[in-house]
């Protein structure tokens, strides 16, 4: 028997206010408990490709890689699911260096991920780039990911404020990516969550659009439903300048319950 949060999920993608295409790509997997966001690189060929095969494979990946996992009496490890995790974004990695390889137009294309995975009380994170989760918890909003790029290597070693780092001209340098190499680097952390948490996976479109506060004082609307909350958030980005593809995904702990870890019944998360 383990515990169980029951997540609610919402997502939304919006061009923004000055690109004429979308090279953003969100995926939800409601039943598997799994977000995934994507930003094709901006400046690269084919980005909008990128992130599509990042979230797709990873997607795909997961949910064949997870449901051999669980048994009648076990859930998961955590070094399980985090190794299912880097198999999976590293798959979309070389399936999109591939790609690159076979298509001389798509030469160059990359993309950031951003992966949540509910399970049990835990929600685990996994990113490449400067797409982020925030999380929400008591009215305090928390930046749960670290962003791979030359603006957060300025502030770490305190060249840069992180006041001044809004304004910076390097602040889209990322320094990684998927398509770049086939030796990445994807840093995984497992979080315990709570009733009433609401996480949120988002592009730099939108955290380059809205301060902390902007964010938190959106997501902490009372009795606003997710998909209202996503428009919220793209619509005051957007207000703001919208200068890139804005992406957001919400998820939202609601309760509690506990669960028995049978195939069965974790088969039928994912395959329902």
């Amino acid at each position: 028997m383990e515990n169980q949060v029951a997540p609610a999920f919402a997502a939304k993608t919006d061009a923004g206010m000055v690109r004429p295409y979308n090279e953003d790509s969100v995926v939800v997997a409601a039943q598997g408990r799994l977000a995934i966001l994507a930003d094709g690189m901006g400046g690269y060929n084919a980005g909008e490709v990128a992130s599509a095969i990042a979230t797709s494979i990873v997607k795909l990946s997961l949910e064949e890689r997870l449901q051999p996992l669980f048994d009648d009496d076990l859930a998961p490890s955590h070094t399980e699911l985090e190794d299912a995790v880097t198999q999976s974004i590293q798959l979309a990695n070389a399936t999109i260096l591939e790609e690159a390889h076979e298509e001389p137009a798509f030469s160059g294309m990359g993309t950031t991920v951003v992966v949540a995975l509910l399970h049990g009380d835990a929600i685990l994170l996994a990113h490449v780039g400067d797409s982020r989760a925030y999380r929400l918890r008591d009215g305090k909003l928390e930046q749960m990911t670290r962003d791979h790029s030359v603006l957060q290597e300025q502030i770490d070693a305190g060249l840069i404020s992180e006041e001044m780092a809004r304004f910076s001209t390097n602040r889209h340098l990322i320094t990684r990516a998927l398509g770049i190499d086939f030796q990445l680097e994807i840093e995984i952390h497992d979080h315990k969550t709570q009733i009433n948490d609401t996480y949120l996976l988002c592009s730099d479109g939108l955290s380059d659009m809205l301060t902390a506060d902007e964010i938190s004082d959106i997501l902490g609307i009372p009795d606003a439903n997710l998909e209202v909350l996503c428009d919220t958030l793209i619509d005051q980005a957007n207000a703001n300048g919208g200068r890139d593809n804005i992406s957001v995904i919400l998820i939202k702990v609601q309760s509690t319950h506990t669960q028995k870890n049978g195939l069965i019944q974790r088969m039928l998360h994912w395959t329902s």
